[in-house]
């Protein structure tokens, strides 16, 4: 008896191992993704700006980093005595403007940086719904809790998100021709919008990268991971889902890394991550006497597998 369907999936030729350098940039579920890679010590940058839910969002950071293109004082604003850009999230907001230009241009450089040298890029793209400030009639990529009055509310058509994605291919590969380039749509419900408004904008995503991949034999390295689908198709249950009922739980999770993985991690790389695992859960271990011989012991055991590890890896930083 059958009580599953399955979406369709296989191995890519160029997977990420532990040469591999990767950039993950977009919504709240290529952070899912990033905690693995870093778990497993893969050599990854993520968010920098921190998360960006819209395909333009994500188009201006890449072009902005690409042209590096500083911020400046006009960049910035504060609002209950914080300041914030309207192109950053508010985890990057801070108490000084001189801090959150230092920042943001900071996360300009490290993400210029790890273009020109990134294997694989990841983008997920989490909503086409965006706001426009009235005052700069400009798109933002977060509003940080001003007033809604300030912003009219619209939905970016499949034309207009598929002109953004090829911006990003043409910005990308301005300074990295070779990389891997792989879309994802993200599979967390934006519910706050609506039930029909979050079809309606998924639909437009969906649409969009499905053009630019019918265009792929044209873009070389262009990729598609169909996170959406498994957590629709092959998790269709509440059970998958937080308490929110809107974003995926540790279950789904793990679920969609291990398909994830299956894809897109080579297959050489299983031996380190399993020793780094046992490393990790080494470190979070919690003993009842750490002044017993027995613990000292296996804190030595610990630091000499790490030692091992560095040796060959001397990226990877394990933190207790």
């Amino acid at each position: 008896m059958k009580l599953q369907t399955t979406v369709p999936l296989h191995a890519e030729d160029e997977q990420i191992d532990y040469g591999s350098s990767v950039l993950l940039l977009g919504s709240c579920f290529v952070e899912n993704i990033g905690s693995k890679l870093e778990y497993y010590q893969f050599q990854t940058l993520q968010n920098p700006l921190g998360i960006l839910f819209h395909p333009e969002a994500i188009e201006n950071f890449i072009g902005r980093s690409v042209e590096e293109k500083k911020y400046k004082a006009p960049d910035v604003f504060n609002f209950n005595e914080r300041w914030h850009c309207f192109d950053a999230h508010s985890d990057m907001s801070g108490p000084s403007k001189e801090q959150l230009l230092d920042n943001l241009n900071s996360a300009l450089h490290d993400t210029r940086n790890q273009l020109e040298n990134a294997t694989h890029i990841i983008i997920t793209m989490g909503t086409a719904w965006v706001y426009r400030n009235i005052e700069t009639q400009k798109r933002v990529a977060n509003c940080h809790k001003i007033p809604q009055k300030n912003f009219t509310k619209e939905l970016l058509t499949k034309e207009e998100i598929e002109e953004s994605l090829k911006q990003i291919i043409v910005n990308i590969r301005k300074v990295n021709e070779n990389a891997a380039v792989i879309f994802t749509i993200s599979p967390v419900r934006h519910l706050k919008d609506g039930f029909v408004e979050n079809q309606r904008s998924k639909a437009n995503l969906i649409s969009a990268v499905g053009k630019i991949m019918e265009a792929s034999l044209k873009n070389k390295n262009l990729h598609y991971f169909p996170a959406f689908e498994i957590m629709l198709d092959e998790l269709r249950d509440y059970r998958f889902y937080a308490e929110d009922l809107v974003h995926p739980n540790n279950l789904a999770i793990d679920y969609i890394w291990e398909k994830f993985k299956n894809v897109w991690v080579s297959d050489q790389a299983e031996s380190v991550m399993k020793a780094v695992e046992e490393i990790q859960k080494g470190l979070s271990h919690r003993p009842f006497h750490e002044d017993s011989e027995q613990h000292q012991l296996f804190l030595k055991s610990l630091n000499d597998k790490i030692s091992v590890l560095n040796k060959e890896f001397p990226f990877m930083k394990f933190k207790p």
